[in-house]
C-alpha cells in the first residue's frame, strides 16, 4: 500500500493588513492513514526502535502536524549544512533552526541507509516511522557557532547541544503513525489545522502571536493588549510548553497563570492556546523560528520584544545577544516569512501616572517601577506583598499555590567527603533533629542504604557511581518537590555530577552541599571498616581517595572539618545554616 503523506491546504493564502507567502497556503501533514498506520505497526516487531527524548518527541509532534511546515521530516545532512550556514534550507527557504533526530553511538550501530526505525515515547508507544537515508555524524560544535554563535556552555542550546545530545544524525522519509498523547490540558491543544479552522469560524481575519515562556504579568498584559490594537487584531497568547530554559516556572503552573490572565481582555479579543514547542533559546535566529511557527498556525502578526528568546548572560555577565537583535533579524526576513513583526520595547510602571508605558516613552525625570523575575521569586519566596501595579491578583494566587513560602518548601541536604569524614553519623543527628522538630518528612538517603536498596547491582567504577548519585539526585528532588527534607550521604566525589543533582533539586526546592573536608589521615585513622587498609593493600579497588580521585566541591554552601568540631557540633552548624536560609522557622529551633 502507498504511503499516504498528504498536503492540507490552507483555506485561503490572503490575509488582510499582513504579508503572504507560501507558509500560510499549505501544512505538511506526515500522519498516515489509519490502514497504513495498523500496517506499520505490524511491521515494527522486525525494526530498531528508538526511545525519543522530551525535546525529540516535540520536534516530531511539530513536524507531524505540520508546525514546522514546510519542512517534512527531520533534516538531512544537506539541509542542516545549509540551515547552520546560511538559515536556508537547501531549496532556499528560510529556515533558521536545525531540527535533526540525534542517536547514540550504540544505536547507530544497529541502522543504516536503507532500515527503518520505529519513533516511540517514553512508554514504547510507537509513533512514527523512519525510513533511514542518511547517518552521519556532526561537527556539533561547529554547529554551536554558526547556530547561536558561541561554543559556551553558559548558552543553554549549546550545553544541550554538546553535552545532553548524541553524536550521530539520522534523517530519511517520515512516516506518522499517531501524535503523542497528552493528558494535561486537553482542550487547549490545538494543531495549527485547529487553530486555522477556529479564526476563520470566529472570523479573526488578523491575528498576532505571542510567544511566552514565563507567567504573564500586567506589563505582558498591557504589551500584548497595545500591540493587538496597534495592527486591528485579535490576539493568540501561545506559550511554549515543551522544554524551555533550565530553571523555569513549570507550564502547569504557567497555564493556570495564562488561564486567569485571560478574563482580564476584552471579550473575543485573545485566544489560549498551548505549543508543544522545544525552545533552543536561540534569540535572532529562534525569533524567526517562532514567526514561521506562528504563520503554520494561521496568524500574520508575531510580536516581538526585548531579548526574545534570549539565554541571557554568558559566565562573564555579557549578554549573548543584543536586545533588539531579534526584531532586525526578523525584519530583514518578515516578507518571506509571511509574518508581519510588531516590535515592542519593554514596559514599565510609572506611579506618578498610575500606568504602564513603554520603557522608550517614560518622561525625563520620572523613575519607572520595575520588578525583575529575580525580586518577585524572592517576594514568593518569603510570602512578602506583591504590589497590585505588577500582577493581577489571580495570577498571584496560582503563583502562591505552587511557590510557597521557603519555611514551608521542602529542601535537600546533600552530603559529600570521604569516607569516614563523618557523613553517616552527622546525618543521623540531622534526622533526628529535624523529626524532634516535626512539620515535614524527612529521609535519610545515605550511601550504604541506597546501595543496598537502590543500586545494588552497580560496582565502582566512574559510571556506576555517577548513575548511582544521579538516582539519589532524583528520589531528593522527588522528595523535595513535594515538600519534604532529605538527606542525602553518599561519597559523591565527582564534582559535575554533584552539580548535576544540584540543577534536578534546585528548581523543585532548597539545595545545601554540605562538604565534610576531614583530611584523609583523619579519615583513615577512622577506618572502622577496614576498608583503607584494604584498599592501601590493592584488595579493594577504585577506592575514593587511594586509588580513585576526589573533587572538592567550590560551590559547598557548607564547609566543615570533623577535626575540629564534634558530630553534635556539625549537625548544629547546618541547622542554624538551614535557619538563616529561611526553610526552618526560627521557632521550630527552639
Amino acid at each position: 500500500m502507498q504511503t499516504t503523506l498528504n498536503v492540507r491546504e490552507q483555506e485561503s493564502s490572503k490575509t488582510e493588513g499582513g504579508i503572504c507567502s507560501a507558509y500560510g497556503g499549505e501544512l505538511v501533514n506526515l500522519l498516515a492513514t489509519s490502514e497504513r498506520a495498523s500496517e506499520l505497526q505490524a511491521q515494527s516487531q522486525g525494526w530498531a526502535s528508538w526511545d525519543l527524548t522530551p525535546r525529540q518527541l516535540c520536534d516530531l509532534d511539530l513536524l507531524m502536524n505540520g508546525g514546522f511546515s514546510p519542512l517534512r521530516g527531520f533534516l538531512g545532512q544537506q539541509d542542516y549544512e545549509s540551515v547552520c550556514a546560511k538559515m536556508r534550507l537547501s531549496d532556499g527557504k528560510v529556515w533558521p533552526m536545525p531540527i535533526t533526530l540525534d542517536v547514540s553511538e550504540e544505536f547507530r550501530k544497529k541502522i543504516e541507509p536503507g532500515t527503518t526505525i520505529a519513533l516511540r515515547d517514553a512508554e514504547g508507544v510507537m509513533l512514527a516511522a523512519l525510513h533511514v537515508e542518511e547517518v552521519w555524524q556532526p561537527d556539533r560544535m561547529a554547529e554551536a557557532k554558526m547556530v547561536f554563535g558561541t561554543t559556551s556552555t553558559a548558552h543553554p542550546g549549546v550545553a544541550y547541544l554538546l553535552k545532553q545530545s548524541h553524536p550521530w544524525y539520522v534523517s530519511g522519509r517520515l512516516e506518522g503513525v499517531q501524535p503523542p498523547s497528552y493528558y494535561d490540558f486537553p482542550a487547549l491543544r490545538y494543531t495549527p489545522a485547529d487553530l486555522r479552522s477556529e479564526f476563520r469560524e470566529s472570523g479573526w481575519s488578523n491575528v498576532v502571536a505571542f510567544q511566552t515562556r514565563n507567567p504573564m504579568h500586567r506589563a505582558h498584559q498591557e504589551l500584548t493588549r497595545r500591540a493587538a490594537e496597534k495592527v486591528g487584531a485579535k490576539l493568540l497568547i501561545h506559550p511554549s510548553v515543551g522544554m524551555t530554559k533550565p530553571g523555569d516556572v513549570e507550564y502547569y503552573v504557567r497555564v493556570r497563570c495564562y488561564e486567569a490572565l485571560l478574563g482580564t481582555y476584552a471579550p473575543n479579543t485573545a485566544k489560549l492556546s498551548l505549543l508543544p514547542l522545544a525552545m533552543r533559546m536561540g534569540g535572532p535566529r529562534e525569533a524567526v523560528w517562532h514567526a514561521i511557527i506562528r504563520r503554520n498556525y494561521g496568524c500574520n502578526y508575531f510580536i516581538v520584544g526585548r531579548d526574545h528568546a534570549g539565554p541571557g548572560a554568558d559566565t562573564d555577565g555579557k549578554p549573548f545577544y543584543g536586545p533588539y537583535e531579534a526584531q532586525q533579524l526578523l525584519a530583514r526576513h518578515e516578507k518571506e516569512v509571511g509574518v508581519t513583526m510588531v516590535p515592542f520595547p519593554m514596559m514599565v510602571y510609572l506611579k506618578e501616572e498610575n500606568a504602564y508605558v513603554p520603557q522608550t516613552e517614560v518622561p525625563e525625570g520620572l523613575s519607572p517601577l520595575i520588578i525583575s523575575g529575580t525580586e518577585l521569586r524572592k517576594r514568593l519566596t518569603q510570602g512578602t506583598e506583591i504590589p497590585s501595579w505588577f500582577s493581577f491578583p489571580q495570577v498571584v494566587e496560582e503563583l502562591r499555590k505552587s511557590y510557597p513560602p521557603r519555611d514551608r518548601q521542602g529542601f535537600t541536604i546533600f552530603f559529600t567527603g570521604l569516607s569516614g569524614s563523618g557523613k553517616s553519623t552527622i546525618a543521623n543527628i540531622l534526622r533526628v533533629k529535624l523529626l524532634e522538630q516535626g512539620g515535614r518528612p524527612v529521609t535519610l538517603l545515605d550511601g550504604d542504604i541506597v546501595r543496598k536498596h537502590l543500586s545494588s547491582e552497580l560496582g565502582f567504577s566512574r559510571e556506576h557511581r555517577d548513575i548511582n548519585i544521579r538516582r539519589i539526585g532524583f528520589v531528593a528532588s522527588e522528595i523535595t518537590k513535594n515538600g519534604g527534607i532529605a538527606i542525602c550521604a553518599p561519597i559523591a566525589p565527582f564534582d559535575v555530577v554533584r552539580k548535576e543533582v544540584r540543577s534536578m533539586i534546585e528548581p523543585a526546592g532548597g539545595f545545601i552541599l554540605v562538604h565534610l573536608s576531614t583530611p584523609l589521615k583523619a579519615c583513615e585513622e577512622r577506618d572502622r571498616k577496614g576498608l583503607y587498609a584494604k584498599a592501601r593493600q590493592g584488595i579493594v579497588q577504585q577506592f575514593t581517595g587511594i586509588s580513585d580521585p576526589y573533587e572538592a566541591p567550590e560551590d559547598a554552601e557548607i564547609v566543615i572539618d570533623t577535626c575540629l568540631m564534634s558530630p553534635q557540633e556539625a549537625a548544629q552548624e547546618i541547622l542554624s545554616y538551614v535557619e538563616r536560609s529561611g526553610f526552618l522557622a526560627t521557632s521550630d529551633l527552639a
